[in-house]
């Protein structure tokens, strides 16, 4: 789905210039994008009352505008979780791992020296590999939850920015 198209807000306001476009219209606006989600509810408020308030318009506009921020924002919670959860997890079976090396080292008691250095190494080497094994996935993730918390928030304040010009212009119809 389109998110905001570059034109929308200027082919919005020619299409309600002079009086409010038919249902039809809105209907095409509002199927266009998520800002034409936004500026349809404009139109539609207006349209279900002519006198009202500039503040109820912008209450109309900003529940819808907040009703597209859900839509943009529904995977980044889940991108996040897994950059936050998985050097957890690595980290998690690095202790278990470590946990166990010790335990199996310290039961052998046929060795002086308390166990074999080779079984020790070879231990601590596969529990890191658990914290490798986190980082790798966690770093990626945290790249593209950074990269689309980005450019959420890119078109978060384009379709804000087009609400508040759009909301100027249903006022001076409106009059």
């Amino acid at each position: 789905m389109k998110i905001a198209p570059p034109k929308l807000l200027g082919e919005a306001m020619v299409v309600s210039r002079t009086a409010l476009p038919p249902p039809d219209v809105v209907l095409k606006l509002e199927q266009n994008s998520l800002l034409g989600e936004v500026l349809a509810s404009g139109l539609r408020a207006l349209g279900a009352n002519p006198r009202i308030s500039e503040a109820d318009l912008r209450s109309t506009l900003e529940g819808a505008g907040r009703q597209a921020a859900h839509k943009l924002e529904r995977y980044l919670a889940a991108l996040a979780t897994i950059a936050s959860a998985a050097p957890l997890l690595g980290l998690l079976g690095t202790v278990i791992g470590m946990i166990e090396i010790f335990g199996a080292q310290s039961g052998n008691t046929s060795n002086a020296g308390g166990g074999n250095p080779a079984q020790l190494a070879q231990g601590i080497s596969i529990a890191l590999y658990n914290t490798a094994f986190g980082l790798m996935v966690a770093i990626p993730a945290l790249i593209f939850w950074r990269y689309f918390r980005a450019r959420v928030d890119g078109y978060l304040l384009s379709m804000e920015l087009a609400a508040e010009q759009f909301v100027r212009h249903l006022n001076r119809l409106r009059k």
